[in-house]
């Protein structure tokens, strides 16, 4: 059986919510106080039997901490993903990103060792659980702009002003 806790936090973009596994690694996360948007995106084996609403410790904190300005407070919460061998490596790569220092898909998807690999890394993103942690908000097309998110692209433009503004 595996256990998990959730909880739901406010933020200014609006409701965050993480699902946190019992070694404390966030399991899937985003800007949404509905827990049935984040739970399909755990991979199968990772998907709890068990959920708990509760505190989820440091990982809250450091969901408070980077909303607040503390953008480095999420660098260290430990995330658990699984897929194919390239979205796990691509994930992890995406964790590199710096705040304030956005890359292009085609950057991106050259950074994790694949660069004619564009599709794939915007895949990385899109199939990324645990928003934020994951920062897939620091990518953007090759012309600079957006692009899509899975929590609406008002969010992605707060978060990269967020980060424009402290990095």
């Amino acid at each position: 059986m595996m256990t998990a806790t959730w909880s739901t936090l406010d933020t200014p973009i609006g409701p965050f919510t993480a699902v946190v596994d019992a070694d404390g690694a966030v399991l899937a996360s985003g800007w949404t106080a509905d827990l049935d948007e984040l739970l399909p995106q755990v991979h199968p084996s990772l998907r709890p039997t068990e959920l708990t609403n509760g505190d989820l410790g440091p990982v809250a904190d450091a969901i408070e901490r980077y909303h607040a300005g503390d953008l480095s407070a999420i660098d260290g919460v430990p995330v658990r993903q699984r897929s194919g061998e390239f979205l796990e490596h691509a994930w992890d790569v995406l964790r590199a990103v710096p705040a304030g220092a956005p890359v292009t898909y085609t950057e991106y998807a050259a950074k994790a060792g694949r660069p004619a690999a564009v599709r794939a890394a915007a895949s990385a993103c899109a199939r990324n659980a645990a928003a934020l942690f994951v920062p897939c908000h620091r990518v953007l097309r090759t012309d600079g702009t957006l692009g899509g998110f899975r929590w609406g692209v008002p969010a992605k433009r707060w978060l990269l002003d967020h980060e424009a503004a402290r990095g």
